[in-house]
C-alpha cells in the first residue's frame, strides 16, 4: 500500500479527533455554565435585554408600520389629495375650478371634502360635538363598503339646500336607541335634515390626520350644503380619484400644471398628495426607525458583551491549574483557546434565545393591548442571535487568547 492510500485514512482520523475535542470542549463549557448558575445567569443577562430589546421594539414598529399601511391601501392608492390654500388674489377652489380638474387626463373623478364641527338636537337632546363632513356622490360610489343601512348620496342630493344627511354608529347610539335612525330626522345647525343612512365610524388615517375622532358623532351632507352650514366660501380640500394609479406621477404633473393656472402660478398656494408616496414616506420611516432601534438595543449587547468577557477573565483566573495541568498533559494551546470561545459562544447564544422567546412575548403583549396584529420579525430575531454570537466569539476571544498562552509551570505554581 502506497502514501497515497494512507492519506485518506490519515484525515479521516484527523477529523474524528477534532470532532471529539469539539463535543469535549462543548461538553466542560456546558458543566462549567451548570456548574456556576446564579454568575452564567447574571453575565447573560445583558445579552437578553438587549435581545429582547432589539425583537420587541423592532416587531412592534413594524405591526404598527404594517396596521397603517392596510389603511392607506383601504383609502386606495389610486386616490390624490388636492390642499388648497390659496392666495391672495384666489381663496380656494369653486365649482369651474372641479371642472377643470375633472378634465385632467386620467382623473375618473373627484370629491370636495368638507369638515367642521357643530351640535345636534335629537328629540330635545341636545349633542354638542358633532362632526360635520361635507362629501359628493362620487365619494360613495368609491366607498360604497362603508354604508350599513339606508342608500349613499346621489347626484339629486347635491345642492345647498338638500337637508340629507348619513350619520355614523357613534351617532345612532347616541341618539337613536331602540329605533331605526333611516327616515327619521335630527336638527343641525338649525336646520332639519332627514337621515338616509347609517355608516361606519371612520377610523381612517385620512379621518386621523385631519384630527377627526371616530369615536366622536358624526353626520355627512352634501358638500354644497356642508359649505352653506359651516360658513366656507371655498373649497380647501378634494380627492380626487384616477383611472389609473401606474400613471400616478405623470397625473400629478398634469394636476399640478392645472392647479398652477387655477391659482395664476402662485407659490404654496396648493399641495398634490398621493397615497403612493405617503406610503413610500412610511416605509422609509419604517426602515429608519429599524435602524436606529437596532443601534440602540446594539449598545446592551456590547454591554452585555463586556460582561461575558469579565466573566471569561475571572474563569480563567480561577481555572488556572486546570490550564496548566492540561497542557502539561499535551494539550495544544488552539485546544486551550477553543474552550474559551466555545464557552463563551454558548453564554452568548444561550442568552440570545431566551431574549428571543421574551422579545416574542412582549411584543405579542404590546399587540394585544394596542390592538394591532403582531408578526414575529424574523429580521429581528436573526439580527438578534447572529449579533449575540458575534459577541461570544468577539469579547471571548481576548480571555482565550490569554488562557492559551499560560505556561504550564507557571500555571501550575499559581495559588
Amino acid at each position: 500500500m502506497n502514501k497515497q492510500q494512507f492519506k485518506p485514512k490519515i484525515n479521516l482520523r484527523k477529523n474524528l479527533i477534532k470532532g471529539s475535542m469539539f463535543r469535549e470542549c462543548v461538553n466542560m463549557s456546558w458543566q462549567q455554565i451548570i456548574n456556576n448558575r446564579m454568575r452564567s445567569f447574571l453575565t447573560t443577562l445583558g445579552i437578553v435585554i438587549g435581545i429582547a430589546s432589539v425583537i420587541a421594539l423592532i416587531t412592534i414598529v413594524q405591526g404598527i408600520t404594517d396596521a397603517m399601511l392596510s389603511q392607506f391601501d383601504s383609502l386606495g392608492t389610486g386616490t390624490l389629495t388636492v390642499s388648497a390654500t390659496g392666495s391672495v388674489l384666489k381663496n380656494g377652489l369653486n365649482d369651474e375650478d372641479l371642472d377643470k380638474i375633472a378634465n385632467v387626463e386620467y382623473v375618473s373623478g373627484y370629491s370636495p371634502s368638507i369638515q367642521g364641527s357643530t351640535s345636534a338636537v335629537k328629540d330635545g337632546i341636545v349633542i354638542d360635538t358633532v362632526n360635520v363632513k361635507g362629501k359628493s356622490e362620487t365619494y360613495f360610489d368609491m366607498n360604497s363598503d362603508t354604508i350599513l343601512k339606508g342608500r349613499p348620496l346621489t347626484s339629486l342630493d347635491e345642492g345647498v339646500n338638500s337637508y340629507v344627511c348619513l350619520i355614523n354608529e357613534v351617532m345612532e347610539e347616541d341618539a337613536f336607541i331602540g329605533t331605526s335612525p333611516v327616515g327619521n330626522t335630527i336638527i343641525i345647525g338649525g336646520h332639519t335634515y332627514t337621515i338616509i343612512g347609517v355608516m361606519q365610524n371612520d377610523d381612517s388615517i385620512s379621518s386621523m390626520m385631519s384630527g377627526m375622532d371616530s369615536n366622536t358623532a358624526e353626520v355627512i351632507v352634501p358638500y354644497k350644503n356642508a359649505m352653506k352650514l359651516l360658513g366656507i366660501g371655498a373649497l380647501t380640500r378634494v380627492e380626487v380619484y384616477i383611472s389609473d394609479p401606474s400613471k400616478s406621477e405623470e397625473i400629478v404633473t398634469n394636476l399640478e400644471a392645472t392647479l398652477d393656472e387655477i391659482f395664476n402660478y402662485k407659490e404654496d398656494a396648493y399641495t398634490v398628495t398621493s397615497m403612493d408616496s405617503l406610503i413610500q414616506t412610511l416605509q422609509t420611516m419604517q426602515t429608519m426607525l429599524t435602524a436606529m432601534l437596532a443601534g440602540i438595543a446594539s449598545i446592551s449587547l456590547v454591554v452585555g458583551g463586556i460582561g461575558i468577557m469579565n466573566m471569561m477573565l475571572v474563569s480563567v483566573s480561577e481555572r488556572t491549574k486546570e490550564i496548566g495541568l492540561r497542557k502539561a498533559l499535551g494539550a495544544e494551546p488552539g485546544q486551550i483557546q477553543l474552550q474559551f470561545v466555545v464557552e463563551s459562544i454558548m453564554l452568548s447564544v444561550i442568552g440570545g434565545i431566551i431574549g428571543v422567546i421574551i422579545g416574542i412575548g412582549l411584543s405579542m403583549i404590546a399587540g394585544i393591548l394596542i390592538g394591532i396584529t403582531i408578526t414575529p420579525s424574523i429580521f429581528a430575531i436573526v439580527l438578534g442571535v447572529g449579533f449575540s454570537a458575534v459577541v461570544g466569539i468577539g469579547f471571548g476571544w481576548g480571555p482565550s487568547k490569554k488562557a492559551s498562552s499560560l505556561h504550564p509551570i507557571d500555571a501550575l505554581r499559581s495559588e
